[in-house]
């Protein structure tokens, strides 16, 4: 069977260039190129050496049309409003595409459902392992527990990050409220500070914390009276979120359009 050819949007990022690694290493997987945002001083250097490869003798550019059209899946990891365009010019062009961007806004997110109609679209906060099985653990385990023992979720991320709390934070609160059968927007409590009252009964909270050079912790805390359950999930090497995107693009070869995620991929 031909090699399934991977293109990479936003390969001169951190999380670009261990993609470029992981698909030059991946058997069955071969690079279709690269694409750095216009003007970035990476456009017209070799993928490989970006990634610390050597040489590829593929070149970065600037054209993401180009770079979809010649791929036969697409791994996008950029911003949010870079992330909706896209994903619509991949529906255009009939290529699936895996989205690990987080942080986007309602509209944006509609972006990504209406293209899942055209294409096949595995669209995933976090792509390890670990926290795709800490998702599962999370839903059950507020099924089983009351609304008397209070949720908090607890992140720590790397200084640069921009949005807060983070994509994978917001995936665990909201299969907590389903597995509480309760609306995730109605009991989300998204920060503190100064006077706040007691705490609402059923409220899912979140704190986000920054700084050094940290990957991911994510801590859900199951706070009843008495006792306390914690599940915790630390990533230190972002080789992991690599890993799990390269194996989304591969296990989207064929599939139908329709919004995917990584409980699918994994099949979990």
């Amino acid at each position: 069977m031909t090699d399934i050819r991977m293109g990479v949007i936003g390969c001169a990022g951190r999380m670009g260039r261990m993609l470029v690694a992981e698909i030059v290493a991946a058997e069955g997987c071969t690079l279709a190129g690269g694409t750095a945002s216009p003007g970035s001083h990476c456009v017209g250097q070799d993928a490989g050496e970006l990634a610390g490869l050597g040489r590829l003798g593929i070149p970065v550019t600037d054209d993401t049309e180009k770079l979809i059209r010649d791929a036969d899946v697409a791994i996008e990891f950029t911003k949010p409003e870079a992330t909706a365009a896209h994903v619509a010019l991949a529906a255009g062009l009939g290529t699936p595409i895996v989205v690990g961007t987080t942080g986007m806004s309602t509209e944006q997110e509609g972006v990504i459902r209406g293209a899942a109609e055209r294409v096949a679209v595995v669209w995933a906060a976090n792509t390890s392992l670990g926290i795709n099985l800490m998702l599962g653990l999370v839903e059950q385990v507020a099924s089983r527990l009351g609304p008397d023992w209070d949720i908090e979720i607890v992140e720590m991320h790397h200084r640069g990050k921009v949005d807060a709390p983070s994509g994978t934070a917001l995936a665990l609160g909201r299969v907590a409220a389903a597995g509480r059968g309760v609306a995730f927007d109605e009991v989300a409590q998204r920060g503190r500070d100064g006077i706040t009252a007691p705490r609402k009964a059923g409220a899912i909270g979140f704190a986000a914390l920054r700084g050094g050079d940290a990957v991911g912790d994510h801590q859900v805390i199951f706070a009843g009276m008495g006792e306390r359950l914690e599940l915790v999930h630390r990533a230190t090497n972002r080789a992991i979120y690599a890993k799990g995107a390269v194996r989304a693009a591969g296990w989207l070869i064929g599939r139908p359009p329709g919004l995917y995620g990584m409980k699918e991929v994994l099949g979990l």
